[in-house]
């Protein structure tokens, strides 16, 4: 069964949990996504005065880390396509390095070779075109620039697997329902949509493949997330173009 990943269904679904979605992100990770996002930044850290893209930022936290990580020496910016998220992403911003704007991964509003860093949290999955959104983060990527992606992925020990996926699949979709009641199931939706995006050496490979050299991934917490980091040549103008040839 392949997920039901069109942008109008998408939209529809983060806006109708939008109220209620970082709540529910640190309620039923046990607050444990607020280290993912600290590892992530530090893993992949800012580095000169060049600008820093968050695609798919949601309500902006892990823009926000970046901000915090960077020290104001650099400006950040996050975008997404679901605008009642970034209603919620602007009440966080009280600085004039972090904007926010209005925008489709799969065709991002900016020139080529512009951010020293474009990352992604828990969205990737969610775009229509897994490929097309990573050729595009990329192509706006500068040349030895960096890509990050931090998604959720299945632990690799059996025991632990079993037990979380048991959690994932049959209890954390009706504690979501029951908690950001919405049309869409977006707690459904997520175990679904987890289970049928590549992860580990799967997703790595693919982000090579999309322009990417020497992507790494980190699982993080059991492997519930793993990090995943590549570099963009530094050699080519744009990595994302060729590798779309």
């Amino acid at each position: 069964m392949n997920v039901d990943k069109t942008g109008s269904r998408v939209q529809q679904m983060f806006g109708e949990i939008a109220p209620r979605y970082d709540f529910m992100n640190h309620f039923l990770s046990g607050g444990v996504d607020y280290y993912w996002r600290w590892r992530t930044v530090r893993k992949v850290a800012p580095a000169g005065a060049a600008p820093i893209l968050d695609v798919c930022t949601g309500t902006g936290d892990l823009a926000i880390s970046y901000l915090k990580k960077a020290g104001g020496k650099t400006k950040v910016v996050g975008a997404d396509f679901t605008h009642e998220m970034l209603k919620l992403a602007l009440k966080k911003n009280n600085s004039t390095s972090l904007s926010f704007l209005e925008a489709d991964t799969q065709q991002l509003p900016f020139s080529d070779n512009q951010f020293q860093i474009v990352s992604v949290a828990f969205g990737l999955r969610n775009v229509a075109d897994t490929r097309q959104g990573l050729k595009e983060m990329i192509r706006v990527c500068q040349p030895g620039g960096q890509v990050a992606v931090l998604e959720f992925s299945i632990p690799t020990n059996p025991l632990f697997r079993a037990c979380y996926q048991f959690y994932f699949r049959h209890i954390l979709p009706k504690m979501g329902q029951l908690l950001a009641r919405n049309q869409q199931s977006a707690y459904n939706y997520l175990p679904e949509s987890v289970s049928e995006f590549p992860h580990g050496k799967a997703l790595a490979d693919m982000m090579d493949e999309c322009g990417l050299q020497g992507t790494r991934w980190y699982p993080l917490t059991f492997g519930i997330a793993t990090l995943y980091a590549g570099v963009k040549p530094a050699n080519e103008t744009s990595a994302a173009a060729e590798a779309s040839e």
